[in-house]
């Protein structure tokens, strides 16, 4: 007996072995467990906590009317989360997937109340730094599960859950599965696909999911039936799987099919609705397998259609063998995206089959464009070893530049404008750090800016930093640095190109006794010991004064109910005499537009500002001066006007301010001083634009769409940094919207007005993307929107430009002030984008996301040519073929914007 207890044992433990190396390569995640490890009796997979993963958030259970034992049936995984109550953004690092790899990451929520709020939050989950999904809940108790197939770009990969202003993110489970025969689904750098369905067809049996073990990828399968037009196929024969070594469907999905129920119908049809925008793209995998045994003069052979369009076929399934059917694959000679918003996939029965149409099973993706990219990796490396050496006590977590919407780690900047972020400022000011200089700065080449001061940071003073040519300031102050500072970086500091701030004695050799008194450049600073009486009188009136501010703004706010002022939250508010003082009684006008007059000002610190006066006889009034005061508030990137205050007294003295931009905006700068913009400061102002954009279609929740993309609303700083303006026709984009359009009142300016928006009334994002596609023409051709032929003749600048595309005559199409200082491949490129942007249908134009990641190439195209060398002018044909293949689109003669919308009376 106990011999065979004992073997019994041995047998189970040699079960678990071999279970467990089944499951070599995932990861199992169960947040915010309080259990190091345990298997789940349900499905037998090990799961871990997620303490290995992750730094912060707190664990929290899920209410007990939720949990086990009020719920028997609640898989363990779900009865408790990880809540992320700080910070922007938090993220699970895995470095187990390794660059290159396909991974399915699967991410569960399960509110359940767990915070005792009753409330679900909103959240963003991205992966790496592209957003994966929105977490949205219907209910309290709802489940959510979201699962998405991804290609690792760099050594680690992250899932970053990013606080948007409505609750905080939380996570219940986080699963990764390594894909590691990839020749099925789709691999690529810039491309992931994320789940919408995974559908068993004809199972009956409502037990199971058809994941692990069944499924060696734990893919979860979900029954599906329609019992009164289907009839089931089953077979409990083996089924020859060629993808066995791959991503083959399991043989509890496979071994089940369906077919017409009784002949009744010479087809299948399956239907589903995206919520996403008419643009989506999708990818169908279909599984089949002839579970039937036909006889010799019988066959089955079917095509297959989306919305009435040949998609496959005519296809003839294998006799108890799989075959796989997918648009994403280039073997299909007549494969074809499938993209819209309502969608009928119909398998038919070809005219000589004697048999009706099967399936097995399917699987339904969403294409997700992973169009931002990771910080450039050796950044990455460097930064990371920052981080390790110093122990940061930051929420230093995800990709250090780019989740979300440009917002780097605290303490970095960063730069945008190249294929991959690269870091530009690296601030540690009085962070406690100890120790020597970390080498690792010295890889950060597009440093511009080290401030390390105030610190405890021993050893030598680094050499390391001559190597950093794009150094403008360096500051090592307040720490006890040894040994003097390079010749090197004094020449540069005394040339006027460095700004160099150290202590004393790391200038001896380049001083003497004095401290570098006629050297502005050099700065040597005088630390002064304060008594700590004194510092506790300081924190005392200062929290006084913190104290004193939150009273008055408690104050406004009762003050805003009581009055119903115009503008719904109070931020920065003006009186008409502060309104005076700041423009000195009106003194001087910078501008005009549509919603009256511009006036230059100063604020008391000295700053300058551009005060816009609503004028009585205006058009325009008090619902766009709300709207744009109510936007401002919200709405803060740096490419958007910052919005310093408003005043609205009275009725005839609204007024809105903003910075002041010293180089006004892009139509007058390419009117009168277009000689001062070579190709390159192009490109960055239309890139600025985009990024503009894509922070209110993207970045914004809910989106926000301009509706009055123009030159003119386009205002340049000194340094020709480009910020998007006038937010009064703007329009928020409902979030519990059901379609990807908002019908409403035509309005824009004409030129840029998307003509489907004209007669349709449908205004969705892309009519902002029409709108740029017009402005990066101007930018290109140096013309103006609406072209003046003759005194009686306007033509719009698309339809002059296509014909001339037509020629392919770069010099009739260029602005002529540019030649030849200028990346041929990076303007046709340019082009290419516009003429896309400004497609008649907003279908066929492509999101602001994907504009700027274009933009940026031609960015790239243009920094780094070879020298001096200027590509020669090409035609048109032949340069597009060179650059983007013989399948590129070539306009034709009636592919021209309708007269109607290029006149439209709607100019601001």
């Amino acid at each position: 007996m106990e011999m065979t207890i004992g073997f019994l044992i041995i047998l189970l433990a040699a079960a678990a072995l071999v279970h467990a190396q089944s499951q070599i390569g995932f990861i199992s995640i169960d947040c915010g467990s309080k259990q190091d490890a345990y298997t789940d009796t349900d499905n037998g997979i090990r799961y871990h906590s997620d303490d290995n993963y992750i730094k912060t958030g707190i664990n929290k259970d899920i209410a007990a009317k939720y949990a086990y034992p009020a719920n028997p049936d609640l898989p363990q995984p779900l009865s408790d989360v990880r809540s992320f109550p700080q910070g922007l953004k938090n993220c699970y690092s895995f470095t187990e997937a390794g660059k290159g790899s396909l991974n399915l990451l699967r991410a569960t929520f399960f509110y359940a109340n767990y915070d005792d709020k009753n409330k679900p939050p909103e959240f963003d989950l991205y992966v790496d730094v592209n957003l994966w999904s929105t977490i949205k809940f219907s209910s309290v108790s709802d489940i959510i599960t979201t699962e998405i197939i991804v290609t690792a770009v760099s050594d680690t990969m992250y899932v970053c859950l990013v606080n948007t202003g409505s609750g905080d993110p939380f996570i219940t489970a986080l699963e990764l599965r390594p894909i590691i025969d990839s020749s099925m689904y789709l691999k690529s750098n810039s491309t992931s696909l994320l789940l919408l369905k995974r559908l068993n067809i004809g199972q009956t049996n409502s037990t199971g999911t058809g994941r692990y073990e069944d499924d060696k990828y734990d893919r979860i399968w979900t029954n599906y039936m329609k019992p009164n037009a289907w009839d089931s196929l089953i077979t409990s024969q083996p089924i020859n799987n060629p993808l066995d070594g791959g991503n083959g469907v399991p043989f509890r999905v496979i071994s089940t099919a369906v077919k017409p129920r009784n002949g009744t119908s010479t087809s299948l049809v399956f239907n589903w609705s995206s919520a996403n925008d008419s643009s989506s793209v999708f990818y169908i995998y279909m599984y089949f397998a002839e579970l039937e045994l036909l006889g010799k003069s019988e066959r089955r052979k079917f095509n297959v259609s989306w919305n009435g369009v040949p998609l496959f076929g005519p296809f003839s399934p294998l006799e108890l063998s799989v075959s796989t059917i997918s648009n994403s694959t280039s073997t299909m000679s007549n494969s074809r995206a499938v993209a819209g918003k309502e969608h009928q996939i119909s398998i038919i029965k070809t005219e000589d089959s004697t048999q009706p149409p099967i399936l097995n099973a399917l699987e339904i993706y969403l294409v997700k464009h992973m169009n931002q990219s990771p910080t450039y990796g050796q950044d990455v490396n460097a930064i990371g070893e920052v981080k390790s050496t110093y122990q940061i006590n930051k929420n230093w977590e995800g990709d250090p530049c780019s989740v979300p919407g440009n917002l780097s780690w605290e303490g970095l900047k960063c730069n945008y404008y190249t294929s991959f972020p690269r870091i530009t400022s690296l601030n540690l000011t009085s962070s406690n750090l100890s120790g020597k200089i970390v080498a690792s700065i010295g890889e950060l080449s597009f440093l511009e800016i080290l401030d390390l001061s105030y610190n405890g940071l021993t050893g030598p003073f680094p050499t390391f930093l001559e190597n950093l040519k794009s150094l403008k300031l360096i500051n090592l102050t307040g720490n006890h640095l040894s040994g003097n500072v390079s010749n090197t970086l004094v020449k540069r500091s005394k040339a006027g190109s460095l700004t160099l701030s150290v202590d004393a004695q790391n200038l001896q050799n380049h001083c003497g006794s004095v401290t570098c008194k006629n050297n502005k450049k050099i700065v040597v600073p005088i630390v002064a010991s304060l008594s700590s009486a004194l510092i506790v009188l300081i924190l005392l009136v200062l929290g006084w004064i913190h104290r004193r501010k939150g009273k008055k703004k408690l104050e406004e706010a009762e003050m805003n109910k009581k009055t119903g002022k115009t503008v719904a939250i109070k931020k920065i508010h003006f009186s008409l005499e502060e309104i005076l003082e700041i423009t000195s009684d009106f003194g001087k006008v910078i501008g005009k537009g549509g919603f009256g007059t511009v006036y230059h000002g100063y604020m008391k610190d000295g700053s300058q500002v551009a005060v816009k006066m609503l004028s009585p006889s205006s058009s325009q009034g008090h619902n766009e001066f709300k709207t744009e005061a109510e936007l401002l508030m919200r709405v803060h990137h740096r490419n958007l006007a910052t919005f310093v205050g408003y005043c609205d007294d009275a009725d005839d003295h609204l007024a809105l301010i903003y910075e002041f931009m010293a180089n006004g905006n892009l139509k007058e700068y390419l009117s009168e001083r277009s000689t001062d913009l070579n190709w390159q400061t192009r490109l960055r102002i239309a890139i600025d634009a985009a990024q503009g954009l894509e922070y209110l279609h993207h970045g914004c929740k809910p989106p926000i769409i301009h509706r009055d993309v123009k030159t003119a609303n386009i205002l340049l700083t000194q340094a020709l940094d480009a910020k998007i303006a006038d937010f009064g026709l703007s329009k928020v984009v409902p979030g519990d919207r059901d379609s990807d359009h908002v019908e409403t009142t035509v309005m824009g300016t004409a030129g840029y007005l998307d003509p489907e928006y004209y007669t349709s009334h449908m205004l969705n994002e892309k009519s902002d993307v029409y709108s740029f596609g017009v402005v990066l023409f101007e930018l290109i051709t140096g013309q103006t929107a609406v072209i003046k032929r003759n005194d009686m003749e306007f033509t719009h600048i698309r339809n002059w430009v296509v014909p001339k595309l037509r020629e392919g005559d770069i010099a009739k199409i260029i602005d002529g002030k540019l030649q030849p200082d200028f990346e041929v491949k990076s303007v046709w490129k340019a082009l290419q984008v516009a003429m896309a942007c400004t497609n008649i249908a907003s279908i066929d134009r492509p999101t602001m996301s994907s504009v700027l990641a274009e933009l940026k190439l031609c960015l790239e195209m243009e920094l780094f040519r070879d020298g001096d060398k200027r590509s020669p002018a090409r035609s048109m044909e032949e340069m597009f073929r060179a650059t983007y293949g013989p399948g590129v689109y070539l306009p034709s003669n009636d592919d021209s914007v309708n007269a109607q919308s290029m006149t439209a009376p709607f100019t601001r």
